[in-house]
């Protein structure tokens, strides 16, 4: 699978490379980013862990890193990535994604993974998409829900938390036959808060 920078109007997502660490921690410096986070970066030596991880998992072809940049600050406001990657299968999973609080509530999310579905399912022809999100986390299940995902189940006792807790999983994914679907929901989101803006 070949990835390359992805932009509109409102974000870029650039892959992730080293001279990011500052404009990452910038951003990642608010401890409510990470109660459901399985990592945390809040100092310089949670960045550098992070984006090394990152890079070693871009040189395996296991994961593809982006950060995410706000276009009208050309400020770094979180990271994001393709994962799980299965080139035989068809499909990968959006994850590791995280914005810095004051882009919250705003339509960045939107624009990430309209941008990020779109190369998916236009470029890669992939089948399947899948997006999962701890079961605590009830903010992270609404913002994929209203993506237009479609909630398969939950995986219980899924993974161990950084802080030793069972997390159950919830799994949504996005078919290439539902995309058509959700590309035109995605789209009228992102006039309605165009419209709101203006």
């Amino acid at each position: 699978m070949n990835f390359k920078a992805l932009e509109n109007e409102v974000v870029l997502l650039k892959p992730l490379e080293q001279v990011d660490a500052q404009g990452l921690l910038d951003a990642g410096s608010y401890p409510e980013i990470w109660s459901h986070m399985s990592t945390t970066v809040e100092k310089m030596v949670d960045v550098n862990n992070f984006v090394e991880k990152a890079l070693a998992t871009k040189r395996e072809k296991t994961e593809f890193p982006f950060v995410i940049v706000d276009k009208k600050s050309g400020q770094i406001i979180g990271s994001t990535r393709f994962m799980d990657l299965d080139e035989t299968n068809k499909r990968l999973e959006i994850g590791t994604t995280w914005i810095t609080p004051a882009f919250w509530r705003t339509a960045i999310n939107t624009n990430c993974k309209y941008l990020l579905l779109q190369y998916c399912f236009e470029v890669l022809n992939l089948q399947r998409v899948q997006i999962k999100t701890d079961h605590e986390n009830l903010r992270s299940q609404k913002a994929i829900e209203r993506l237009g995902a479609t909630k398969e189940g939950i995986l219980r006792n899924h993974m161990v938390r950084k802080d030793g807790t069972i997390r159950h999983t919830v799994m949504y994914s996005i078919t290439l036959q539902e995309w058509p679907q959700v590309k035109n929901h995605l789209q009228q989101l992102l006039v309605d808060a165009t419209e709101k803006l203006g």
